[in-house]
């Protein structure tokens, strides 16, 4: 059996983070300076709920804690990791992710969004439009991001 396949999914949370335009906060990533833009995610760790780890990742990424829960979405969302980063990523101990996400408020001001954090992630922060979403994403993320696309339909309703 593919040794690979045996490796396990980390268990992470993501976060789509709304401004008052209905904008999505997304970033660009210290270790892949290239025009990919990802939104705030990351692991959950022992015991922690989900929320609580979305909230904590939020806050650890970009500073922001002024935030209004819109919805959790359901369902889990999977991706592998390409094989020239297997092994380099997490220790190599996970092939990818399966993570749950959450879509949330920013309610704060933008001086509130602060990227230079203790453990930076991001070089640099934008709002984008949901159908940009796909086009933004690193190709292996590409999948998920037009999944999480679809469970953004509402905001074209109102």
């Amino acid at each position: 059996m593919n040794i690979i396949k045996q490796l396990p999914l980390r268990i992470g949370v993501g976060i789509i983070l709304l401004n008052n335009k209905n904008q999505i906060f997304v970033g660009k990533r210290i270790d892949n300076p290239k025009n990919f833009w990802q939104m705030p995610q990351g692991g959950v760790e022992n015991n922690e709920n989900f929320l609580h780890a979305a909230k904590r990742e939020l806050e650890e990424e970009t500073s922001i804690k002024s935030i209004e829960l819109i919805k959790e979405l359901d369902g889990w969302f999977k991706y592998d990791l390409p094989k020239n980063l297997l092994g380099k990523i997490w220790k190599g101990k996970y092939r990818g992710q399966k993570q749950k996400w959450f879509i949330m408020k920013f309610t704060g001001k933008t001086e509130e969004i602060n990227i230079n954090t203790t453990n930076p992630e991001f070089l640099s922060w934008k709002w984008i439009q949901s159908s940009q979403l796909p086009d933004v994403a690193v190709d292996f993320k590409v999948q998920i991001y037009k999944k999480l696309k679809k469970n953004l339909s509402f905001l074209n309703k109102n």
